[in-house]
């Protein structure tokens, strides 16, 4: 096993600092062994300057989860990349797990369990199934902290650069060159979103959004009716 794969962490934010310090503390003891990249989408808060204290780069990007992902790359030095939504606690030995999982085995990258907080019997019904469906289609979300070696991300084209569902369209790529890895320990990932537009409302939103998307509706129209407030 490769010990302490240089490890880039990019996390993408627009006004996240109520989540963001509660992210990146836990992550500081391993600073110089992995690498924090923060892209910023444009905040009217304090996340840049949480972001500041707490990362090694902080870029600044147009809005857009692909787009500012895909910057953090470009700046990345790491052997492997992860990208962590700022709401999303990483397990404690995440770095040696993920060592492990692109080390040992023959996957090129994978994904971590995830578990809500706070949550409710529903909630972690919706995990347990989100869990399964990822091993079992070898498609897998934004909210399971994707890990990918950088030369393959580089190599097989990064995000597109689409307003939603770039984490599914990235495994639909990848999951050609091999099967995910699936870590089993959870990151743990805010249910506020759930929560606030109502757990039955999202779980249907969320299977339509997808089907449609399967079915080859644009991106575009997909995100209208995801952020029904936006332009």
């Amino acid at each position: 096993m490769e010990t302490g794969l240089k490890l880039s962490i990019i996390v993408p934010t627009l006004n996240e600092a109520p989540n963001l310090g509660r992210t990146l503390a836990p992550l500081q003891p391993l600073r110089g062994r992995i690498e924090i990249i923060v892209v910023d989408g444009g905040s009217s808060d304090g996340t840049l300057r949480i972001a500041e204290e707490l990362a090694d780069k902080v870029l600044r990007s147009e809005p857009g989860r692909a787009r500012q992902m895909n910057a953090g790359f470009e700046a990345a030095t790491g052997r492997a990349l992860l990208f962590l939504h700022a709401d999303t606690l990483l397990p404690q030995d995440f770095h040696r797990q993920i060592t492990r999982a692109l080390t040992e085995t023959a996957s090129l990258w994978g994904r971590f369990d995830v578990r809500f907080d706070p949550s409710t019997p529903l909630l972690r019904l919706v995990a347990w199934m989100m869990n399964r469906r990822s091993c079992l289609t070898r498609i897998c979300t934004g909210d399971q902290a994707i890990f990918v070696r950088s030369c393959v991300f580089r190599d097989f084209g990064r995000f597109a650069d689409i307003p939603l569902m770039e984490d599914i369209e990235l495994s639909r790529r990848l999951r050609y060159l091999t099967p995910p890895a699936c870590i089993r320990s959870p990151v743990v990932t805010s249910s506020r979103r759930w929560i606030e537009k109502g757990t039955v409302r999202t779980i249907l939103l969320m299977w339509r959004l997808r089907l449609l998307f399967w079915l080859g509706v644009s991106p575009e129209r997909l995100a209208r009716a995801y952020y029904p407030g936006r332009s």
